[in-house]
């Protein structure tokens, strides 16, 4: 290698690294954050909307991302509805993809747990582009999120540690809406807004949003991580459920519909917390 080389591709990675870092904090990245939490609002509304009908009795979609889509398609203005979910989302990736090679806002933005939480989230968020993406371009209808969660636990129970893969995952998504339960209710979310001299009456508002949201959100999470375990366990990936299943567990339970309807309208809340976010999340 001629030292001359190495010295000017050090330079060019480095200069690379310095633009990069630039873009993820420019105001057309936080931009672009702020348009994927409005989108992840509208989708949360309209899944707890879907939920709360079905606790109702009054349930004719389903309670997930596909019963959302669907919904959204079939009004007067779906299909530009449809583009500017995808717009939203992918500007929620990017976002999130800047987070996990830069780091993100805060004290623990830079931690290694933060970033690989941001790639997760990224990957997820990518999907869900390719999902809406699909459909606004009338090549491919949402799968629903039950159908999903069985294919792909059938899929990995086909290898030899097939069952350990889907209980590993399982027990993961538990934690992690433990984990969001948990930050919900101690209100750690605050520690990521920017109130300035907005009025406490607001502040509080926004909390109470938040820490309710959070909680019913964390606790659908969990819950599909349940089921995941036992598909595992029992060897039967029928058991796993999508988000659409999950709620609809719920009201299964001695509460019956009233706990789904209060899961239900958890969501709604987080849907409206996350327009919150918008306005006041550090980017």
């Amino acid at each position: 290698m001629v030292p001359g080389a190495t010295r000017r591709g050090t330079r060019s990675t480095r200069f690379v690294g310095r633009r990069g870092r630039r873009a993820s904090k420019s105001r057309g990245m936080e931009l672009l954050a702020r348009v994927g939490l409005a989108a992840r609002g509208v989708m949360y509304l309209i899944i707890g909307s879907l939920a709360l009908a079905i606790a109702l009795g009054h349930g004719g979609h389903q309670a997930d991302r596909s019963g959302a889509l669907r919904l959204v398609a079939r009004t007067s203005f779906g299909s530009a509805a449809l583009w500017l979910l995808v717009i939203g989302f992918s500007g929620m990736t990017l976002w999130r993809l800047s987070e996990a090679a830069y780091g993100a806002a805060g004290p623990d933005g830079r931690k290694t747990s933060t970033r690989l939480t941001a790639l997760a989230r990224a990957v997820f968020y990518g999907f869900v582009v390719y999902t809406i993406l699909k459909f606004a371009l009338g090549v491919g209808a949402p799968t629903s999120t039950n159908q999903q969660s069985r294919d792909l636990t059938a899929t990995a129970m086909r290898l030899s540690v097939g069952r350990l893969i889907v209980a590993a995952i399982g027990l993961a998504l538990l934690a992690g809406g433990a984990g969001l339960a948990y930050r919900a209710l101690r209100k750690k979310f605050l520690e990521k807004l920017a109130f300035g001299r907005t009025r406490p009456a607001i502040r509080q508002a926004v909390a109470r949003l938040g820490q309710i949201g959070g909680t019913a959100r964390g606790a659908v999470f969990a819950t599909a991580g349940i089921f995941l375990v036992v598909a595992a366990a029992q060897f039967q990936p029928s058991q796993a459920k999508g988000v659409d299943a999950t709620l609809r567990a719920f009201a299964h339970t001695p509460l019956g519909p009233w706990l789904l309807a209060l899961v239900a309208a958890g969501l709604v809340m987080f849907g409206v917390y996350s327009f919150c976010e918008t306005r006041w999340r550090q980017v």
